[in-house]
């Protein structure tokens, strides 16, 4: 059993890239191990940590960040091409708010007390990238929870309370104090670092390595 952690934000569109890349990697690792077997723990990032709780309207943040509307459709047509070759379809235009992600990073990590959250973590990147969604409203995502079988009661008064709000905190800290700076980040065994939305590729020769079947 390989431990795999993934350092994310719900709101990076590469995260979502880098998700699937790492399970086509699983599957280009498996032609070499079939009995290969993993854990995944999702780690949280804040993209913009000063995004207010109820979010803040999307394009105009990103037009000031990134230099203006050419620049940000510019930005949008690099992601969606490399989307495509993954089977997501990004919807930009369906996103109203900048959702502050931090309840969505509670919500993740009281997933993973229960087992995987790759289930939970795939359909909030949906939420977020192909129905425009707000991943940072607690209804929303209490009906995501709710869609993927978890108890949507249980959630919601998960959400309300402030229960392991400063894991989450502590743990984002911790994974800054790392050094990580860029999102997705891949860490293997704790000890193999890979930045960003690597070639499947990559990521299953590290993997292969670490579990000592490289070529």
């Amino acid at each position: 059993m390989l431990n795999i952690d993934i350092v994310a934000d719900i709101v990076c569109p590469w995260c979502f890239i880098g998700k699937r890349r790492l399970e086509t990697a699983i599957d280009l690792v498996r032609r070499e191990l079939p009995n290969f077997e993993y854990s995944t723990c999702w780690r949280p990032f804040f993209l913009n940590p000063d995004t207010p709780p109820e979010g803040e309207p999307y394009l105009p943040f990103l037009e000031q960040k990134f230099g203006g509307k050419a620049a940000v459709e510019a930005l949008f047509e690099r992601v969606r091409e490399a989307g495509r070759a993954y089977g997501i379809d990004y919807a930009f235009e369906k996103i109203s708010l900048r959702a502050n992600t931090f309840q969505a990073h509670r919500l993740l990590y009281w997933a993973q007390q229960h087992g995987s959250a790759d289930a939970l973590i795939e359909r909030l990147f949906v939420a977020q990238f192909q129905r425009g969604e707000h991943v940072g409203d607690g209804a929303v995502l209490v009906n995501i929870a709710a869609e993927c079988g978890y108890p949507a009661a249980e959630v919601a008064a998960y959400l309300t309370s402030t229960a392991d709000a400063a894991l989450v905190l502590a743990d984002a800290q911790e994974i800054r104090a790392m050094g990580v700076r860029m999102v997705p980040t891949f860490i293997l065994e704790d000890q193999h670092v890979i930045v960003g939305a690597e070639d499947p590729a990559v990521l299953a020769n590290a993997i292969l390595q670490l579990a000592g079947a490289a070529k």
